[in-house]
């Protein structure tokens, strides 16, 4: 094998693949069966990662857990400090499941809006797949995306002074293109979906033999992203009961999946969440499917029947595939964690951007919004229950978003003169924000 640390197994037939350098040269297939699904297995012992979650002082960021990601030489990191963003607290949430829903609960919130480099959870795979371009001497890469993750990898790429060709659906939030064209990188807007924009990316990378991303089964995003359960190991001392969560694809769950797998004979990890997942009303194929499945009692093979909805016209592109490839294996980790899907209203995730700004000064992106809606539906829906701990990945701040923030803005006002104002008091608005969550 290349590299004693770690190396790729074949999910379809159990292959061994030594490391990033074959895998690459082989198409990102195994050579074997021809498929791209891997896990990656490392030698390292299991137990260090206890000592790793022990810490006291906060680490730099997720390479604190390098003995557990597929990189051979520190000395190729690539990063800006991600990974390691504060899980907090917010006793709002909790006041509001017991005076609405008589629930004792702890809610937790993840604040991937505090990553530095561009303030979502998408960082962790930013600095993975720069680190491991990095050390493969790789100089040109491809990404497909709705947004979050197109900027992320940009940002990282050119960090590391790698070309980057990014490829968006013509409905991605306009900021995302400003910022990818700021640092230098190619941005290509598709006119067509998301699914059509994969298609025209895969295209390009054929054309001219450069490395694609695999998307959400990529073990450079898995990887990174399963960092997040031993950050919440690390900070919350346990894992929650339930994992909250708006998708588009999906990898963040299914990193705690792929953590679970790896440290699951150690107990290390306790037991796995119940998985909650989130999508907008314009375009929830996986909602719809499981729904259906769920209606007839999931018959053998339900998992495989979902809708793909072609163009969807949706009010949060972040969050918006209409042909979701990964259901089959996000929906049997929902059943298999006794969860849920659930669908919300997207307009709706501006009066909830309005209320966390209220209550907490923090300015959260649509998608972010999204899953905090998310925890109201999932408490009207009686999906949680009592004395349990609730965690809501929230996935992005509104650095490129502004458009919604200026939507969730309430209190401007045009005067001529003095004689137009009224004395100012906040508290006044405290009835305004919580009357739509109040009626939810």
């Amino acid at each position: 094998m290349s590299n004693t640390k770690f190396y790729f197994e074949c999910r379809s037939c159990g292959n061994h693949i030594p490391g990033f350098k074959e895998w690459f040269a082989e198409g990102q297939k195994c050579p074997k069966c021809g498929k791209s699904n891997i896990y990656t297995v490392y030698n390292t012992d299991k137990q260090k990662l206890k000592e790793l979650i022990a810490q006291k002082t906060k680490p730099d960021s997720l390479w604190h857990y390098f003995d557990f990601l597929p990189l051979e030489n520190p000395e190729n990191i690539v990063s800006d400090g991600e990974g390691v963003s504060p899980i907090q607290q917010w006793s709002f949430l909790e006041k509001f499941a017991k005076e609405k829903h008589g629930l004792n609960l702890k809610v937790y919130v993840n604040r991937n809006d505090y990553s530095p480099a561009t303030g979502t959870f998408k960082d962790k795979g930013g600095t993975l797949i720069a680190s491991v371009l990095k050390e493969q001497g790789i100089k040109e890469y491809v990404v497909a995306s709705t947004g979050n993750t197109a900027n992320s990898v940009a940002q990282y790429l050119a960090k590391a002074g790698i070309s980057a060709s990014i490829f968006v659906p013509q409905d991605a939030l306009h900021e995302n293109f400003v910022h990818i064209g700021s640092l230098g990188q190619k941005v290509y807007i598709v006119k067509g979906d998301y699914a059509y924009a994969k298609k025209v990316a895969a295209d390009y990378a054929k054309k001219h033999g450069i490395l694609i991303s695999l998307g959400n089964l990529d073990p450079l995003r898995l990887e990174s992203k399963k960092t997040s359960a031993f950050e919440i190991l690390r900070q919350l001392g346990k894992m929650p009961d339930v994992y909250i969560q708006a998708v588009s694809g999906g990898t963040a769950p299914l990193a705690i999946e792929k953590a679970f797998h790896d440290f699951g004979d150690t107990g290390i990890l306790g037991k796995m969440p119940k998985m909650i997942f989130i999508q907008g009303h314009y375009c929830a194929p996986q909602v719809d499917a499981w729904n259906n499945a769920k209606a007839k009692g999931f018959p053998e093979g339900w998992e495989n029947e979902y809708p793909i909805y072609e163009n969807p016209k949706v009010f949060i592109p972040t969050i918006a595939t209409g042909n979701p490839g990964l259901y089959p294996h996000l929906a049997r980790l929902v059943k298999r964690t006794n969860g849920e899907y659930f669908a919300i209203n997207e307009e709706t995730t501006i009066e909830v951007a309005r209320l966390v700004a209220y209550e907490k000064a923090v300015k959260i992106g649509p998608a972010s919004a999204a899953a905090i809606l998310g925890f109201f539906e999932a408490l009207k829906n009686k999906a949680i229950d009592n004395e349990q701990t609730v965690f809501i990945n929230m996935g992005e701040g509104v650095r490129r978003a502004i458009s919604f923030l200026e939507q969730v803005s309430y209190t401007t006002e045009e005067i001529t003169s003095v004689a137009d104002t009224q004395r100012f008091d906040r508290e006044k608005y405290r009835d305004f924000v919580w009357r739509p969550m109040m009626e939810y």
